[in-house]
Formats: C-alpha cells, sequence, structure tokens
C-alpha cells in the first residue's frame, strides 16, 4: 500500500478519535439521556473542555476532504514519491499534535500544528497540480 493510502486510513482512525472524544465529553456534561435522545432541546453551552473537543472536532472535519483529495490525488495520478509520503506523514504528525493541544487549551503551538499539517496539505496539492 502506498504511504499516502496509509495515512490517509490513520487520518480516518483519527476521525474516529476525534468523534469519540467530543461525544464522550458532551454525554459527561449532558448525560447519557441526551446522547441516547433526539438531542431536539437546546442545550446550555458546552464547558470549555468538552466545547475545545467539539471545535477541534469540527476543524478536523472541514480539512479532512482537502487531505482526501491531496492523499488519494497523488496516489491516482501516480505522483507518488518521497516528497508526498513525507508530506503526508508532516500532514498527519501536525493532525495528531493539534487534539491534544486543543483539549488542553495550548495557544500558539495548536496553531502552528494547524499551519504545519495545512503547509503539508498544500505541498501534496502542489505536486499534484505542477508535477
Amino acid at each position: 500500500m502506498p504511504t499516502e493510502l496509509a495515512v490517509l486510513v490513520l487520518g480516518a482512525v483519527l476521525l474516529l478519535v476525534h468523534i469519540m472524544l467530543a461525544g464522550q465529553f458532551k454525554t459527561l456534561q449532558y448525560g447519557v439521556e441526551w446522547n441516547a435522545g433526539a438531542r431536539d432541546a437546546e442545550m446550555p453551552a458546552l464547558n470549555a473542555v468538552a466545547g475545545r473537543l467539539s471545535r477541534a472536532q469540527a476543524n478536523f472535519q472541514e480539512t479532512f476532504p482537502v487531505a482526501i483529495v491531496a492523499l488519494v490525488g497523488v496516489v491516482l495520478a501516480g505522483k507518488t514519491g518521497p516528497v508526498t509520503a513525507t508530506a503526508a506523514w508532516v500532514w498527519l504528525a501536525g493532525r495528531v499534535a493539534y487534539l491534544p493541544l486543543y483539549w488542553a487549551g495550548v495557544p500558539y503551538v495548536r496553531s502552528l500544528a494547524w499551519v504545519i499539517s495545512t503547509l503539508a496539505l498544500v505541498v501534496m496539492l502542489g505536486v499534484l497540480l505542477f508535477r
């Protein structure tokens, strides 16, 4: 399996981690009844940790489609190589680092992890478009 596809699978696992963590902390705040119910009622704002995990999940979900295009795109176009493999791992490392940094409320370093992971996506998209 190409490195880029292996990283994509690991990215999907990371998405599940985001979903499960955010869901667990929402359930801790709102209760099992809320989780099992239709969730129609207005709920109070999430506490700090649940809110950060929910926003981290949303951020990952916003950028994961771009990663899918980049990672699958370089494989389908036959443009994989050391540059795209390295960029794929850098993207994943940045996204893995982002989650605990956001969870803990660490400013700036969290943003740096996001920037690094986004630049890695730009590199892969650049290879896809121009190589």
